[in-house]
């Protein structure tokens, strides 16, 4: 059996405590929990520790809830807060699609939450579901299990940076065989397929496997 462990980055979702929290002190909040009761009619409790030199006056009042410092020991310090469990959360809007959240942190409002899903389909559709309410969506990382030849680090690459002539060049060299050993085709070759000079096509060539590369080695 294999799966594919996924870390997406949220930037400063403005209905996230523990983000508006980190990003009004200037730190990290992380170990983020929850408590729902039986109660439907019950609020849920949820706390998170953030590590800031900040004071409590100033992080609750950057918050938009009923925020409140529960314990704290040197710069660590638990804030606590309640909603209502008919409020949809981003941990619980992944958790959904039966991918239950492994870990979440926040570093000075852009959040990270790390999760297991079992298949390409089901985090594409976790996805799309994040994307639809919030804004700044990006998978970081990508690793797929596999038994017999262990982790598979994956990139997930966002063909929205290629322009569509850098596509079209792309597209048109790998048909011909412009990258295959030997090759089939020539700079040339292909250029003139796609009516342009063969410099032209070095340069769009380069520009597009910059793009790649730069997303492929996380530079």
């Amino acid at each position: 059996m294999s799966g594919i462990r996924a870390e997406i980055h949220i930037g400063s979702p403005a209905d996230c405590p523990a983000a508006r929290a980190s990003s009004a002190a200037g730190g990290e909040a992380s170990a983020v929990s929850k408590s729902v009761p039986r109660d439907a009619e019950e609020p849920i409790t949820e706390e998170f520790t953030l590590s800031a030199d900040a004071p409590a006056e100033s992080v609750e009042a950057s918050v938009d809830t009923d925020l409140r410092e529960v314990f704290a020991s040197g710069e660590k310090r638990v804030y606590r807060f309640e909603r209502s469990q008919t409020r949809t959360c981003l941990c619980e809007c992944i958790e959904q699609f039966d991918c239950p959240v492994q870990g979440i942190y926040s570093r000075d409002g852009e959040l990270t939450v790390s999760f297991y899903a079992p298949d390409i389909d089901t985090l594409q559709s976790v996805v799309a579901q994040l994307d639809e309410r919030w804004s700044n969506v990006a998978v970081h990382r990508l690793i797929r299990s596999n038994h017999d030849e262990g982790d598979q680090d994956l990139v997930l690459v966002d063909r929205g940076e290629l322009t569509d002539r850098q596509r079209e060049v792309l597209r048109t060299a790998h048909e011909m065989g412009y990258f295959e050993h030997p090759k089939r085709a020539n700079a040339g070759e292909v250029a003139a397929e796609l009516g342009i000079d063969p410099s032209t096509f070095t340069e769009h060539l380069a520009a597009a496997q910059g793009k790649l590369l730069s997303t492929i080695l996380d530079t």
